[in-house]
């Protein structure tokens, strides 16, 4: 019986890797000249998980400098690692993510390289924690310039043609900093212009009593406890799964749908076609696509809810909405829904994020000059949707634009490359689906945008080009043959 010959290897991997990027010539040389305000970079990236690398990665493609800060340790850069709580990934394993049309960059490749094709075969869904690994050798491999445990305090656009960052160095001693770039991107994830949402009445709780499914928290301190989760979406039922699996005496589910949907209708929306062109579409098309997909909601993932499932202490109440909760004196929690009252020990909030410039100070110099989707839209009787409303109207480079022309010189120099933008460029800034199609579109965009910032500098630099093709002895010169009148001819 013949065995199958053992993996290959990252090693090997990453020499092919090295090799179909010199065979691309890939990265590019640096092109974009020295700015004349000294010390200034290409840009700059706000966010080091899966967005922000393709980005910073396209970029360097193109032979444009891309630094990115984040405010994570190394390699806990997004959700993946922290406060993602599912087991498996809900994306199809074959989807190639931020490879960037490179095979040996895939996750596929990475994880071929180390556990080979039989055991590629067998995987079902990519393990979460596998695909943070694939990240951090993502980075590693492309080595990307990754500055961690940078806390940005305030991006400030200038009239200048730059874009100002005050950081903090968590990762060092905390002094304050100053950066200043040619484009900044925030690459800030699910939350990018907000954070989580709860309704108000939370705040009124003791804060020890519920988190956010989106708050990191260890599901061991549920051991024993009542738990009430609030939702009925995938992080519902990763969250309700981490308090059962932890040893949670009882998990209710408290869900405002009579039922749980069924069709993931985003599928539906994914195509090269949605991929290249949604952000052409008219106006109209763009709120009609995004507010049926909001209104259709997304299903829970199969297997995740299995996971709620087949514990006995886990309790589904669909067309139970939450309508209050209050403290009782023995520390425990009433909550009263549309179906009645329960005890509860903590609340788990799976209640999704909100656009909320009010949560992201260091947004401040600019956000209230932001044009939003509402400045300029006016949806048809029936179509309304706030989520919609207060997005941002972005420009073709994902670039904010100004709600009142001149009041924010330098606005259009900070692009948003996170789900915020999914109104104006679709599902390009953040799923695992579209993420090179989004990030190659951005750098290309940027590229051509430097260009053109620079042209008379770059006109000046043809001008003075002077490296020799030919010396000047490559050739003799001939005698020019006489004209024969009678042969029509040469003689």
């Amino acid at each position: 019986m013949m065995t199958a010959p053992p993996p290959a290897g990252l090693p090997a991997l990453e020499a092919r890797l090295r090799q179909d990027l010199q065979w691309l010539g890939l990265p590019a040389r640096r092109w974009v000249p020295a700015s004349a305000h000294g010390d200034v970079l290409d840009t700059a990236i706000i966010g080091g998980g899966m967005a922000g690398l393709a980005l910073a990665a396209s970029l360097s493609h193109l032979g444009v400098q891309a630094r990115i800060f984040d405010r994570a340790p190394a390699g806990f850069e997004g959700p993946w690692a922290t406060t993602a709580r599912m087991e498996t990934l809900r994306s199809p394993k074959e989807l190639t993510g931020p490879a960037l049309g490179l095979p040996a960059l895939t996750f596929r490749a990475w994880f071929e390289a180390q556990f080979g094709p039989a055991a590629w075969e067998a995987l079902d869904k990519i393990p979460r924690l596998q695909w943070a690994d694939y990240l951090r050798w993502y980075r590693r491999v492309l080595t990307l310039d990754v500055r961690n445990g940078q806390q940005v305090v305030a991006v400030v656009p200038r009239a200048d043609g730059l874009v100002q960052l005050d950081l903090i160095d968590q990762a060092g001693e905390g002094n304050g900093y100053r950066v200043r770039a040619r484009h900044v991107v925030l690459a800030t994830g699910r939350d990018g212009l907000g954070g989580p949402w709860v309704p108000d009445w939370a705040c009124a709780l003791p804060r020890e009593r519920w988190m956010h499914s989106s708050d990191v928290w260890d599901g061991a301190s549920l051991r024993g406890l009542r738990v009430a989760v609030i939702g009925g979406g995938a992080s519902a039922m990763d969250a309700a799964a981490t308090a059962l699996e932890s040893g949670a005496a009882r998990v209710d589910l408290l869900i405002r749908r009579a039922d749980l949907p069924r069709i993931n209708k985003g599928k539906g929306a994914g195509n090269p076609g949605m991929a290249h062109g949604f952000w052409t579409l008219p106006d109209a098309w763009k709120w009609r696509f995004r507010r049926y997909l909001n209104a259709q909601q997304v299903p829970p993932p199969h297997g995740s809810t299995l996971r709620v499932s087949r514990h006995p202490n886990a309790y589904f109440h669909l067309a139970a909405p939450v309508l209050q909760v209050t403290p009782r004196d023995d520390g425990a929690l009433r909550v009263d829904t549309a179906k009645g009252s329960l005890a509860a020990d903590r609340l788990i909030f799976c209640t999704g994020f909100r656009t909320d410039w009010a949560l992201r100070p260091e947004f401040a110099a600019f956000a209230s000059h932001v044009r939003l989707w509402q400045h300029r839209y006016t949806p048809p009787d029936g179509e309304h949707d706030a989520e919609l409303d207060g997005s941002p109207d972005l420009g073709a480079l994902y670039q904010f634009q100004e709600k009142t022309p001149g009041a924010c010189p330098g606005l259009t120099r900070v692009h948003c490359f996170n789900y915020a933008a999914t109104l104006s460029h679709g599902a390009t800034t953040g799923d695992i689906p579209q993420i090179s199609d989004g990030a190659q579109r951005l750098a290309r965009g940027l590229a051509a945008q430097l260009l053109a910032e620079d042209v008379q500098q770059h006109f000046d630099a043809v001008q003075r080009y002077a490296e020799p093709e030919l010396d000047g002895d490559e050739w003799t010169p001939a005698e020019f043959p006489a004209y024969d009148d009678d042969h029509e001819g040469t003689a």
